[in-house]
């Protein structure tokens, strides 16, 4: 039985859990939603692995997720595709998709993976506070920054290509590109910052295909490190970025 087939059909969102589908006991969400009809464009990969890039119509949202319609690619559960409206781009995790013939064909619901980025040029109610703990939550160690530094990435095997850093930690960074690379992989990064480079050996551990990817620090040399400490302590407070931001834990 498909997910919508489970809930009904149902667009509340209370019933998402976590980015992990860990199957712990959590708090009940009971976050209002707005209902609204806005245009927005999704982008990714879908069910056979081909890239795509759709026009679709909001049908509510909230600040963790929303509800889309007019969704025509066959998409898988659990992937992450982004979406943008304006000039805004957020990455959302795909939690249930409207299963053909019935009312909520077309239509999927997304967890928003980073809903302290904005998105949204309108209010949305205010949340109700909820007592779950995501495990994202409790083992991240190192606050994340938003940033735009080009990075030069190494791959195995001698392929080498340039990138943007969507946000940046003394653990790790998240990598905004098209190019897959498949978790476990290593890979070698020279981060700019100002006229000079940051070096650091990483390791893949995560992918959103059509996205980017989540890199880990597994070797960089302490005078390196400092400079990203110096730079990221340079940033504006308000690109800081909550600890439950998306990506592994550990970073």
């Amino acid at each position: 039985m498909g997910l919508s087939s489970q809930h009904n059909g149902r667009s509340d969102l209370a019933w998402f859990v976590n980015d992990r589908e860990a199957p712990h006991k959590m708090g009940k969400r009971r976050e209002p939603r707005k209902e609204i009809q806005v245009p927005v464009r999704i982008f990714g990969t879908d069910s056979r692995g081909k890239m795509f890039s759709a026009n679709a119509l909001t049908v509510n949202v909230s600040h963790q997720g929303l509800e889309l319609s007019g969704v025509e690619c066959q998409l898988n559960l659990n992937e992450i595709i982004g979406l943008t409206y304006g000039k805004n781009r957020v990455h959302f995790r795909i939690k249930w998709v409207g299963q053909p013939g019935t009312p909520k064909a077309g239509h999927v619901g997304l967890l928003n993976v980073s809903p302290e980025k904005p998105l949204w040029d309108f209010p949305l109610p205010s949340a109700v506070p909820d007592n779950h703990q995501s495990p994202v939550v409790q083992q991240r160690r190192h606050p994340r920054f938003k940033c735009q530094n080009s990075v030069e990435i190494h791959a195995q095997g001698g392929a080498s290509f340039w990138a943007t850093i969507a946000d940046l930690s003394v653990g790790g960074c998240y990598v905004e590109m098209a190019i897959p690379l498949q978790p476990g992989n290593k890979v070698k990064v020279g981060i700019w910052i100002g006229e000079t480079k940051a070096w650091a050996d990483c390791e893949v551990a995560y992918s959103t295909p059509g996205c980017g990817v989540g890199l880990r620090f597994i070797r960089i040399s302490a005078s390196d490190l400092e400079r990203i400490r110096q730079f990221l302590a340079q940033l504006a407070p308000f690109a800081k970025k909550p600890i439950f931001e998306h990506g592994p834990i550990g970073q």
